[in-house]
């Protein structure tokens, strides 16, 4: 799943491809991925593009004050062509969902792989329209995330530190990779409840936090949009790294499985050498 940091590479990415350029056709190929009919999407056409922005793990392609709003979920991407082929796209079973092209004849496709049809974009006057961006919680690398905000929003929860880091109401951008990561960073049990954080756990969290993602984001700047998912693959240490060792200790990084994810994180680094129980498993012999 694309998360903050390949989010806004290709926001860079596309605000050096799309602005100032006309959008001459927007046109829905999965029947699932159009959100919203009114203003229909058609009303994208014969725009120039001013802006490209981003809300948490949202794209928003500003077109005259007119917003086309993009979630990738979990297995969409976006893959951007200087020359898209000609005619229209047949509605069927592959992974094309949209596609948008201008009128030099370049645009990018929006896909998702798979079965479940998560990705989803929205047509609106206003990026606040869209239930998931009105809800999102603060950007960690806005300015104004300061330590002492971060442990406002952690004080009093009661949930476990993975599960808050992913909630998108919470703090904006993080999934379940880069928590890994974070977490990984901070060597903190991803079990660990928030509200349990000293003051000082509490710093070593938000730098971790704010490293990890600064260090992701410069890591894909520049990063042509085809070449985003295996930069970021390469740049994780622990999460999808199961089996394999921790590059900070040498231990070997273990796995928990939930119903439809997993986390990855190190005994020694994160949880004083204790294998955490496998979640899946545990439920089946209730």
């Amino acid at each position: 799943m694309p998360e903050l940091p390949e989010v806004e590479a290709l926001k860079d990415f596309l605000d050096e491809h799309l602005v100032g350029q006309e959008i001459v056709r927007v046109l829905p190929v999965a029947i699932s991925v159009l959100k919203t009919y009114d203003p229909p999407v058609t009303a994208m056409e014969s725009r120039t593009v001013t802006a490209v922005g981003r809300h948490g793990k949202f794209l928003d392609v500003d077109a005259d004050g007119l917003h086309l709003v993009a979630h990738l979920a979990r297995a969409g991407w976006l893959h951007w062509k200087d020359q898209l082929p000609s005619g229209a796209p047949r509605p069927g079973k592959g992974p094309l969902a949209l596609r948008l092209a201008l009128a030099t004849g370049a645009g990018f496709d929006l896909t998702e792989a798979g079965t479940q049809k998560r990705l989803a974009v929205y047509v609106v006057t206003d990026p606040a329209q869209v239930p998931g961006v009105a809800r999102l919680g603060p950007d960690p690398l806005a300015e104004d995330f300061d330590v002492s905000r971060f442990a406002a929003l952690l004080s009093g929860e009661r949930r476990q530190l993975k599960g808050a880091l992913r909630d998108q109401s919470l703090i904006a951008g993080i999934g379940n990779a880069y928590s890994d990561e974070i977490l990984h960073a901070a060597k903190m049990s991803p079990f660990k409840l928030a509200a349990d954080l000293t003051e000082d756990e509490t710093r070593g969290l938000y730098a971790a936090l704010r490293d990890t993602l600064t260090q992701a984001v410069e890591r894909s700047r520049g990063v042509a949009a085809g070449r985003l998912k295996a930069e970021k693959k390469s740049g994780l240490r622990v999460h999808g790294r199961t089996g394999e060792a921790c590059p900070v200790c040498g231990d070997t990084i273990r796995e928990v499985s939930f119903s439809d994810s997993s986390l990855q994180y190190c005994p020694t680094c994160q949880t004083g050498g204790k294998t955490l129980a496998d979640r899946r498993m545990s439920r089946l012999l209730r």
